[in-house]
């Protein structure tokens, strides 16, 4: 890495005692490039012949010249590890940090005065609209003075926010597993050992124990936000809610007017610093906080430090979303700010990153229910992203989805096998997804009725983002399509859910959240998806790979379906109609239902199909 002198006058790239005279390069066109050069040159020794360029008394020494590389033989032959060099981004950016922070933490004054002209922008004043970010080294490197010594000075300068630091540390527990061992106990855990904050996001919330956590945190100090979907519910009859009884032991709850899907924890966030997303954790996925999503389901929810990005960017999202949260007013509780974070202005690390549908919203303050958000035409922020990676798979696609009804998803799915028949791609969803031959058809001719009538673009893309089920065309392209097959019939009270949401492109990304594939999921709801590069996360990913692979072939090497299908056929006594979990195709699924009603007496009666929870088996016809 080497610098290049360049002369423009519009940023601070020259010395600061000379950057802040614009007036000396007036009248000197490209063409006096060697007048120019000799002038800086002069300038220069002056200024230090006066004292003006050197480093003052008590400072860290320069021995950077004005040309100098932060890092002479590029990153690969860096002495510091990739924290120690976002430490440095990330300090030279906040806004807090000034010229006298650096000069008391020893950088040499050159330096100081240089990257502060350089973040003040043309105006040279701190905090106005042409501020400069440091996106990456290669900004800081540009910056005159700023050499390797500086940026040992910086990294000094940023603390020990790197020691012994796994960069990144992270793991994925997949559900299900006994409670001792899920993603419930790692909530508890990481609630435990919180400092001074605890943040969480979340749709679903009925753990008594990671409920005593938060009260013990509370207890000892630490400030904890809920923003609780829940809670627009709790509202309307507080007394005895789970709301209440969060609020009751200090926890801060509140929520938004649009469904509260995310299942996410910050633990001791970025709220006063940006360098306190070294140490945060994150801890977010398809995992409720439920006894269910634990123990019974197929979930995902993954830990992960060491990612300043992907904290900064779950920050700024939890922040977004309490700015514009409405109170629970259960208990008078004293609320509070944090530092504000502009998502422009996060390092960018192409080897991850988070999608979160509130970027569809705009949100204003309604003068009769505060603060609210409302859907912004022609946004798909995740089905987009979605999208570009399905294009661009290139070795294999596999899906696990609770449901697969997002129009955009689908038809990049169903292009990419038209475009690509020699690409593999599986395709595994709930139970609840799979539709015969017979009500695909029903739903072909509604959506074509639907469209006959459409008079306005809003009507027409309404009819085309309806609840959509797309399995019966994945299988009918000749995609592989498998379903987590439990029961004749769906029903929440015994569904052993697959309730997963990751995308697996080429064994090499991996996108997993909170987001639900649909429309309603993208322009109706608060969701996540975070998206893991393998070079960053092998091990992530690896496991995301195992784990489907182990799903699709769930129960069919000791061949519970044959074993079902011939008690059926053969047997004598009542027939099951809630049934161990088994991966299917859709032949398979139809062939078992079409068994199961030529055998069921009972199995169409209204009273089978109003509260199918209250039958698991059925008469057998005589």
């Amino acid at each position: 890495m080497s610098k290049t002198p360049r002369f423009d006058e519009s940023r601070s790239t020259q010395p600061a005692s000379l950057s802040r005279e614009p007036q000396l390069w007036r009248g000197f066109g490209r063409s006096s490039a060697v007048f120019r050069a000799a002038l800086v040159a002069l300038l220069a020794a002056a200024f230090a012949a006066a004292g003006c360029g050197e480093d003052e008394p008590g400072e860290g020494v320069s021995s950077d010249g004005e040309l100098d590389s932060v890092l002479p033989n590029g990153k690969a032959d860096s002495p510091y590890s990739d924290c120690q060099l976002d430490a440095v981004l990330l300090l030279v950016n906040d806004p807090k940090v000034d010229a006298d922070v650096l000069k008391a933490a020893g950088v040499h004054s050159r330096a100081v005065r240089n990257l502060m002209d350089r973040r003040a922008g043309k105006d040279l004043v701190a905090g106005t609209e042409d501020d400069t970010f440091f996106a990456d080294l290669e900004a800081v490197d540009a910056v005159p003075y700023v050499g390797a010594a500086a940026l040992s000075q910086l990294i000094a300068a940023a603390g020990e926010g790197c020691v012994g630091q796994v960069y990144p540390d992270y793991e994925t527990i997949f559900s299900p597993q006994p409670y001792e061992v899920s993603h419930l106990a790692k909530a508890r855990e990481l609630i435990e050992g919180a400092k001074h904050s605890v943040d969480i996001a979340m749709y679903s919330f009925s753990d008594a124990k990671i409920r005593s956590a938060l009260g013990d945190a509370v207890a000892r100090g630490v400030k904890v936000r809920f923003l609780f979907d829940t809670a627009n519910e709790d509202r309307k009859n507080p007394a005895g809610t789970g709301s209440a009884a969060l609020e009751a032991v200090g926890v801060d709850v509140r929520y938004v007017n649009k469904i509260m899907h995310h299942k996410f924890l910050i633990v001791d966030g970025p709220q006063e610093s940006p360098m306190q997303a070294l140490t945060a954790t994150l801890l977010s996925g398809s995992g409720n906080w439920s006894n269910s999503a634990g123990t019974r389901y197929d979930e995902n929810t993954t830990r992960v430090s060491g990612s300043p990005e992907l904290l900064l960017r779950f920050q700024a999202e939890f922040n977004r979303l309490w700015k514009n949260s409405r109170d629970f007013v259960s208990a008078p509780l004293v609320s509070f700010e944090t530092m504000p974070i502009d998502p422009t202005r996060i390092l960018d690390d192409p080897k991850v990153d988070a999608k979160f549908t509130s970027a569809n919203f705009t949100t204003y303050v309604s003068s009769r229910n505060g603060p609210t958000f409302t859907v912004e035409a022609g946004r798909d922020e995740i089905a987009d992203k979605l999208v570009e990676l399905i294009d661009g798979a290139e070795v294999s696609i596999e899906l696990a989805s609770g449901h697969l009804r997002s129009r955009k998803v689908s038809e990049a799915l169903l292009r990419k096998r038209v475009e690509r028949k020699d690409l593999p791609i599986r395709i595994y969803l709930d139970g609840q997804e799979y539709i015969s031959e017979g009500t695909q058809a029903v739903q072909e001719a509604e959506l074509a009725d639907c469209l006959v009538d459409a008079q306005t673009e809003k009507q027409n893309q309404d009819c085309l983002d309806k609840g959509y089920l797309y399995s019966f065309e994945m299988q009918r392209a000749g995609i592989e399509l498998r379903f987590k097959h439990y029961a004749y019939r769906w029903h929440y009270a015994y569904a052993p859910q697959m309730h997963d949401k990751f995308l697996i492109v080429d064994h090499k990304v991996v996108a997993s959240g909170s987001y639900n594939l649909s429309d309603n999921a993208e322009h109706g709801t608060m969701e996540n998806s975070i998206l893991y590069d393998a070079s960053r996360f092998p091990v992530l990913v690896e496991g995301f790979v195992e784990n489907f692979d182990s799903m699709w072939e769930l129960a069919r090497a000791d061949e519970t379906y044959e074993k079902l299908m011939a008690e059926i056929e053969t047997g004598t006594g009542p027939i099951p109609i809630v049934y161990d979990a088994m991966s299917l195709t859709w032949a398979q699924v139809t062939a078992l239902k079409e068994a199961l009603r030529d055998h069921c007496s009972d199995l169409e009666s209204d009273a089978f199909r109003t509260s199918p929870e209250k039958h698991y088996t059925c008469t057998r016809v005589p």
